[in-house]
């Protein structure tokens, strides 16, 4: 399993190119994408880990979320996509433990902050346990 980088120096570097790998509006989607992520999870914190940024909570690993071509993905959301209403993730792909979110289309940030914060409640429901 590969380890998620949270030294400042190493983190800031490999978020950094990341970011600017990716054409200039992806790269507007992903950071409204990691900022819809902060607000939602406010005590989270950033990492890089299998080579895309993610969130930690209380050492536990929380979201990641990543740009492709066609689309931006946010894993792991197996369990969560049951609980929120079919309607409101009409039109995404959900697969295994991902939903899709196309390029072509504006960044359901309302959506995102529900779906992490019911991530929030999963990772705190399993910590007590």
């Amino acid at each position: 399993m590969a380890r998620a980088t949270s030294d400042p120096t190493k983190f800031a570097d490999r978020l950094n190119r990341y970011f600017a790998a990716l054409p200039p509006g992806t790269r507007r989607v992903m950071k409204s994408f990691r900022s819809s992520i902060k607000a939602a999870a406010p005590g989270a914190v950033e990492v890089v880990s299998y080579g895309i940024p993610a969130f930690k909570l209380e050492g536990r690993m929380l979201v990641w979320y990543a740009a492709w071509k066609a689309h931006t993905s946010l894993y792991p959301m197996k369990g969560i996509a049951k609980r929120v209403p079919a309607a409101q993730l009409e039109g995404y792909v959900i697969t295994k433990g991902t939903i899709r979110f196309p390029l072509d289309r504006p960044l359901p940030v309302a959506l995102i902050k529900k779906l992490v914060k019911a991530r929030v409640a999963e990772v705190i429901q399993a910590r007590m346990k």
